[in-house]
């Protein structure tokens, strides 16, 4: 691989040896977004709000996500020199240690996400051999596991290869789904949108508020993956293209979760979306067109999941990769094999999914449980990045002479900034305590690190910080064992 960063600064039209265009930067944020997170949108908001509510939903965590995308192009165009992605604007604005939290807390979520990723495989072939059930079951291990080092064996085939077969999976899963909205548009009902528009009874401010606040993981959940062209941008023909294949997935994925969310409302109730079976997008279109509807979907989900656990799996290794390259991991994680993939960063990531896998046999709903902490996992660095870019504009470094652009992100940078703070709140203390069992075992490979490199462990302000999180994971234990905390 090309290490952007020895090769000095990069330029305007990228690092040398980029070979992703801006189609090819576009596709890995539509196929990092559009996983299995789509085909479980009826479900969730059935169980949890109406029309109204799904639109305010969308709307808020739409305009957020939207404010994060912009500040990832103004990142990419103004801080050419930050080419690690995600982890490395948290490193150059708060330090080593969050540098080093931000890189372990996206990798967890491509891992954790993964995870969510195969129990849905899992669940989809459950509806055709109950053995798998809702893809918790011993035997759904197996087979997730099975699959799980499949993709092990492609990924050491190389990565560029593998970037190379997303964009063509990309392409195919899109397909099915197009064919979905034009079948549901079609039978959409006008009484069912006015019954379900509300979500209840009661409409009033604070009912419709905390039906939003229930969807807020979900929605972070199939957003994740806005940041993948940035991740890549060492590997981009053109610096500039990062930055718009950002914003230009977003919409386009955007767009496509809003009518899948609403054009559901007009087939069935709401009480009968919140009982689908996952994927429920397959029982909306089944209520349409029969059983066929079903076998239908079903494809499109094996398709579009497997698509995005192999975008996902990219982002993982690329992830610790980077962050050895750069001195934030251990060096072991930045050795290639012959094909130029990083093995000891894919072997780590697939091990760790393999562990939390297992423990899918002991989670109340496991598909649920990893779709919320994965949220959580990438909701931490992207405030990060947020915050990074606030600074960024508040000091005016690299604005000299253009103060209108630089009012113009401050505000993008400060949106992004409340929506991460407030989706972080929304998804409540549980999951961020149970985080922290990742972040306090984790540090001991900052400490590896440090000591690599000669350097003092930590300042002041990060054994503060490193307090509070072992604090977190001491009580997150004491919970568990108590019984206080439940998977």
């Amino acid at each position: 691989m090309t290490d952007a960063k020895s090769a000095g600064s990069p330029s305007p039209q990228g690092p040398p040896g980029g070979t992703l265009s801006l189609a090819a930067l576009a596709c890995l944020v539509v196929g990092s977004m559009v996983g299995g997170g789509i085909f479980s949108l009826p479900q969730a908001f059935g169980a949890a709000t109406g029309i109204l509510g799904a639109l305010i939903a969308w709307g808020l965590a739409g305009t957020g996500m939207l404010m994060l995308a912009f500040v990832f192009q103004a990142l990419a165009s103004r801080r050419p020199d930050i080419d690690a992605g995600i982890y490395g604007y948290a490193q150059a604005g708060f330090g080593s240690y969050a540098g080093f939290i931000a890189a372990l807390s996206y990798w967890a979520s491509a891992v954790l996400g993964n995870v969510a990723f195969l129990v849905l495989v899992m669940s989809t072939l459950g509806a055709y051999a109950p053995l798998f059930g809702d893809g918790d079951t011993l035997p759904a291990l197996f087979g997730a596991s099975a699959l799980l080092w499949l993709f092990h064996i492609l990924l050491l085939r190389g990565v560029k290869e593998a970037a190379g077969i997303n964009t063509i999976v990309t392409i195919a899963k899109l397909l099915p789904l197009a064919a979905f909205l034009l079948i549901v548009a079609y039978a959409c009902r006008g009484d069912l949108m006015q019954a379900n528009f509300y979500g209840g009874e009661s409409a009033s401010v604070g009912s419709i508020l905390e039906q939003v606040r229930q969807t807020m993981l979900v929605v972070v959940f199939v957003f994740l993956g806005i940041e993948g062209a940035s991740v890549y941008s060492r590997l981009a023909r053109r610096r500039e293209d990062v930055g718009r294949a950002t914003v230009l997935g977003f919409l386009g994925v955007l767009t496509l979760f809003m009518l899948v969310t609403v054009l559901s409302y007009g087939v069935l109730p709401r009480a009968d979306l919140a009982e689908l079976r996952n994927p429920s997008v397959a029982g909306v279109l089944s209520a349409v067109i029969g059983d066929a509807g079903t076998a239908f979907v079903s494809l499109g989900v094996l398709v579009s999941v497997l698509g995005a656990f192999l975008a996902w799996s990219l982002l993982a290794a690329e992830v610790l990769y980077s962050a050895a390259k750069h001195g934030t991991m251990p060096r072991l994680l930045a050795r290639e094999n012959r094909a130029g993939a990083p093995a000891p960063a894919i072997w780590v990531s697939t091990l760790a999914a393999q562990f939390f896998l297992v423990l899918t046999q002991y989670a109340e709903s496991a598909f649920r449980f990893f779709v919320d902490l994965t949220s959580i996992t990438a909701l931490i660095p992207y405030l990060f990045v947020a915050a990074f870019g606030l600074i960024l504009a508040r000091t005016g470094q690299t604005y000299e002479g253009q103060p209108r652009e630089r009012r113009r992100d401050m505000v993008r940078a400060t949106l992004a900034t409340l929506c991460a703070v407030g989706l972080i709140y929304a998804g409540g203390l549980k999951l961020l305590l149970l985080s922290s069992l990742l972040f306090a075992p984790g540090t001991l490979l900052f400490v590896l690190v440090r000591r690599e490199q000669g350097l003092t462990l930590f300042t002041v302000r990060e054994a503060a910080a490193l307090a509070v999180i072992v604090l977190a994971a001491l009580t997150t234990v004491w919970g568990l064992a108590s019984g206080a905390i439940q998977l």
